[in-house]
């Protein structure tokens, strides 16, 4: 029988859900990578690994997930530093909802977590991180891989497929799962995809 107060915090999300996917709409067609399809694919994958992680707290999945919503949102406004702007838009609209201050830190400490190289602290901090770049261990790792070399080409944070290739192989060389369940199920299927890249 779920709690009053686990219902109250289910309709809290749908709605905060609504609002953040609807802005989410507005992004530039450029951002072919930093997609609303990427923030529903952390929403999803934050889910699954706290799931395996053992985080059964309903509080705390519900702030993870407000978190995995929103943070990515500051592309909306920017390229460069986009996880404090995320921030500034989550506390934009956070009056129209009841966080508490301790509540609002947590999901802006969560949003401040992805930004790369990331150095997560606590377990929700290491989920999200891990959702973020959970492709990276996936068998659509070279689908998705394209789609941010686009976005890269477009933003001129690369200037040729050339430049991309070294990227990506030093971005996978120096990359980490966080949690235990992302390093059993996703790091060796991410060896592979290096292995191929090479």
């Amino acid at each position: 029988m779920l709690s009053h107060f686990t219902i109250m915090r289910e309709q809290a999300f749908e709605k905060i859900k609504k609002n953040v996917l609807a802005k989410l709409n507005d992004l530039s067609p450029d951002l072919t990578y930093h997609s609303l399809a990427h923030t529903l694919d952390v929403l999803q994958q934050c889910e699954r690994i706290a799931l395996s992680e053992g985080v059964t707290d309903p509080e705390q999945l519900f702030l993870l997930k407000v978190a995995a919503l929103y943070h990515d949102t500051g592309f909306l406004r920017t390229y460069s530093e986009h996880e404090s702007k995320g921030c500034a838009i989550f506390l934009e609209d956070v009056d129209a909802m009841e966080f508490t201050e301790p509540e609002k830190k947590l999901i802006t400490d969560l949003i401040m977590a992805t930004k790369i190289p990331q150095k997560p602290k606590t377990l929700l901090e290491k989920i999200i991180c891990d959702a973020d770049l959970d492709y990276l261990g996936r068998n659509d790792f070279f689908s998705i891989g394209d789609s941010l070399r686009r976005e890269f080409l477009c933003f001129r944070i690369i200037t040729n497929n050339e430049e991309w290739d070294k990227l990506q192989l030093n971005f996978l060389q120096k990359h980490r799962y966080h949690t235990q369940s992302s390093r059993q199920l996703r790091e060796p299927v991410k060896q592979n995809n290096y292995a191929q890249l090479l």
